[in-house]
């Protein structure tokens, strides 16, 4: 069980589960050979019993696209995993445009059933540099009680365009904090994730896929650090929602530890050109 503890002079939270230290580490298991990935087509009997799933096959059973299962080591009362796909080694990046629609379809499903209970946050850790344990390609839904005080960005206003299409802007905000940030966000103010329309879902599984394609080339043509490409992205929860990628192309030192300040080093508005010159020369 979860407990949470707040800072009365900020109004932050710190969240102790415990649990968590129990979580496989897939390097610490293969140096011992004895890793199997748990999240593979034939392996569902080493998780916990789904909770729901798209494809064909009986339930815990192989024949899924997407499967949805309790987190074994959860950080709040309610926190899933989304396996992204039956295959190891494919990415976000790397999966067709309809593939990435089914996703979000389990995404808004998932949303929608726990709107009710608290606030939904869904994320993802994609590589070990951006916090995964297991490399297999997932997500995460947590649900934190409406009371706790997220310290998540609202929606910043749209500066230095890459994207306009029909239902959907990508741009980097002058607030950017890491190099290469993005956003995704709905041109339709006032809404939830959870009430997107199908069409929409069609609309945003293309520009997040092209703009994940496009940030592996950037990172490609980049020597920021010595870090092996990686990235997180987060839904935010509530109304005006936006999707947040954030690309770990660099550390964060005692400064930005110390002073809450992030520095980066990518002004957006360059970082914006280089998408928009990416995208125009590759699709």
């Amino acid at each position: 069980m979860s407990k949470y503890v707040p800072d009365v002079s900020t109004k932050r939270w710190v969240i102790i589960a415990g649990d968590r230290l129990k979580r496989p580490e897939e390097a610490k298991d293969k140096k011992k050979k004895k890793f199997i990935c748990p999240f593979c087509q034939g392996n569902e009997a080493m998780t916990p019993a789904e909770v729901f799933r798209i494809g064909a096959g009986e339930r815990n059973k192989p024949g899924w696209l997407i499967r949805v299962i309790p987190n074994k080591y959860p950080i709040t009362d309610f926190h899933e995993v989304v396996i992204h796909t039956p295959r190891c080694h494919q990415e976000l990046e790397d999966m067709e445009v309809s593939h990435l629609e089914k996703i979000f379809q389990v995404y808004r499903s998932r949303y929608n059933f726990y709107r009710e209970k608290g606030q939904v946050m869904i994320f993802a850790n994609s590589r070990r540099h951006a916090g995964a344990s297991l490399s297999h390609s997932h997500s995460q839904l947590v649900v934190l009680p409406f009371q706790i005080n997220l310290d998540t960005l609202i929606r910043e206003p749209v500066n230095n365009l890459v994207i306009d299409n029909k239902y959907f802007l990508v741009y980097c905000p002058d607030f950017s904090q890491w190099p290469f940030e993005y956003w995704i966000a709905p041109k339709t103010e006032g809404s939830y994730f959870g009430d997107l329309k199908d069409e929409e879902i069609k609309d945003l599984s293309v520009v997040f896929g092209k703009m994940l394609k496009v940030l592996k080339k950037i990172f490609a043509s980049h020597e920021l650090s010595d870090i092996p490409f990686a990235y997180n992205f987060y839904i935010y929860p509530g109304k005006n929602w936006y999707i947040r990628v954030i690309p770990r192309f660099i550390y964060r030192a005692g400064f930005e530890l110390g002073t809450g300040l992030s520095v980066n080093i990518i002004d957006p508005t360059d970082a914006a050109e280089e998408f928009r010159k990416h995208l125009t020369s590759n699709f």
